[in-house]
Formats: structure tokens, sequence, C-alpha cells
């Protein structure tokens, strides 16, 4: 008896998103969106309370809700130390060192053969492994998790870059050749425009590395504030409220880095064919 409420409230968002479906415009696609996830929530709050499930096994949304309103100093200073410090620092120097490295080795066949089975293998190493080391190195604080986001990001963004400069159509680089053009001009004009939807191919990908990176780094050694920091602490506690709460901000700080990379891209690629296929 107990499911029955549950069955309902399921079949109810079931048959709203079924006929919603029908009109495919955007206000209606957002929509099922809203409605399907409300009907998860709203489902996981029934299940909890009506089977009493422990919080220290699954806190209910409700309780969620009201630790994320209760520490929201606190949740405001992790996201600041792992989000903005570590993960975004580390990101940018890491993508700017893989483009660097791109540039270098589209000249170069030379490193084109040597650097990326040696940055293959560096991505092969375990992030378990290498943050305790990086933390030894570059002390408790932000830097060593923006140096495990750096060894994280680097290798993604740097093959995707590789291959993005290389895309170019032969007839072009002949053409190029042809002119005599430096090959400062053919990369500027030829190269790296055709590269561009590569490169943040690997942006979007490393937007989600970088935070797992920084969160995980945490957990090896952080002063006494983080978002890692704090959900080791608050396991400890079986404050598991407060570490969805920071589950929380983590899915929402990935979903909006996503989102402002993806938008620049759509400023930038406007003219590649899978954005004007999005806008039609």
């Amino acid at each position: 008896m107990n499911a029955i409420p549950i069955l309902a409230v399921w079949i109810a968002g079931w048959a709203l998103n079924a006929w919603l479906a029908r009109f495919d415009t955007r206000l209606t696609r957002f929509l099922v969106a809203v409605i399907f996830g409300t009907t998860l929530i709203l489902l996981w709050e029934m299940i909890v309370r009506i089977y009493q499930v422990p919080s220290v096994i699954l806190p209910a949304p409700s309780q969620i809700a009201a630790s994320f309103a209760a520490n929201t100093g606190i949740l405001w200073t992790d996201f600041v130390q792992t989000i903005l410090r570590g993960a975004l620092t580390g990101w940018l120097i890491g993508g700017s060192a893989a483009i660097l490295t791109a540039i270098a080795i589209d000249r170069s066949p030379f490193l084109q053969r040597g650097l990326l089975p040696i940055g293959n293998f560096v991505a092969a190493l375990p992030i378990v492994g290498i943050a305790p080391i990086l933390v030894m190195w570059f002390g408790f604080d932000w830097q060593s998790k923006a140096a495990v986001v750096v060894v994280m990001v680097f290798f993604p963004i740097l093959v995707n870059m590789v291959a993005g400069l290389a895309a170019t159509d032969p007839m072009q680089r002949d053409l190029m050749a042809t002119w005599a053009a430096p090959y400062r001009a053919s990369l500027m004009r030829m190269r790296l425009p055709a590269a561009m939807p590569f490169l943040f191919n690997g942006l979007k990908i490393t937007t989600t590395l970088a935070l797992i990176g920084a969160i995980v780094a945490e957990f090896f050694g952080s002063p006494t504030k983080g978002m890692g920091f704090r959900i080791s602490t608050a396991v400890g506690r079986l404050d598991l409220p407060l570490v969805w709460a920071e589950i929380l901000v983590a899915a929402i700080a990935g979903s909006l880095f996503y989102g402002i990379v993806a938008l620049i891209e759509k400023k930038v690629t406007f003219w590649h064919p899978s954005q004007r296929n999005q806008r039609g």
C-alpha cells in the first residue's frame, strides 16, 4: 500500500511529460526537464519518509535544503577555495599549457612523436596516486589542488587541439605554401579557426574533470576549508545532509561551468555546421 502514492506521482509526471513532448517547442522542452526533475525530487522525498530511511543512509531533499540554508557561509567559503581557486585556476593553466604545447607539436614532427606518448603516460596516472605527491610538493593550500587539475586537464585538451590543428584541408595547406605564407600566418588564418571546434570539445570535457580533481585532491591534505575537506569531515560526523549540500554545490557549479564554455563556443564557432544545426 505504501507504494501506491509513489506510483501515482510517477504515472502523473510521466503522463504530463508525454503530453508536453508532443509540442516540440523551446518552452515545452524546458517544462519537460523541470517536471522530470521535480518528479524525481518528490519521489525521493516520499520514499525516504514513507519507508523511514535513516538520514545517515539517504537524507531527504528537505533535509538537504535545510542544511544548505543553514550553512550558506560555509558552502560559499568552500566554493571559493575549491572551485574558483583550485579548479578554475588549474583549468586555465592546464588549458593554456596544452594549447601552446599543441602548437609546438603541430610545427615539429619530432615533438609529435615524443611528447604525445609522454602525455598519454601522464594521463594514465591515477589521481589517487599523484594527488598526495603534489600536495607534498605544493603545500596544503589551493596551489596543490590547481596542480592536480593541471595534470588532469592537460592531456584531453592537448589531444583535441592537436587533432584540430591537423584537421585543415590538404588543399588549403598547399595553397598557403604556394603563397609562401609563414607558419604564423597559416596558424592564425587557417589552423586555429579549424581547431576551435576540437578545442572546445576538450574544454567542455575537462570542466567536470577539473572539479573532480580539485575535490579529490583535498582529501589528501587541505586547510580547514574546501569542498573535499568538508565532505570528508562531514562524513566522519555522519552529517550526510551537509555532504549532499556540498555535492549539490559541485553539481550546480559544474553545470554553470559547462554552460559558460558552451555559450562561448557558440559565439566563437558560429560558422561551424554543428552550431548552425543547433540553431535550426
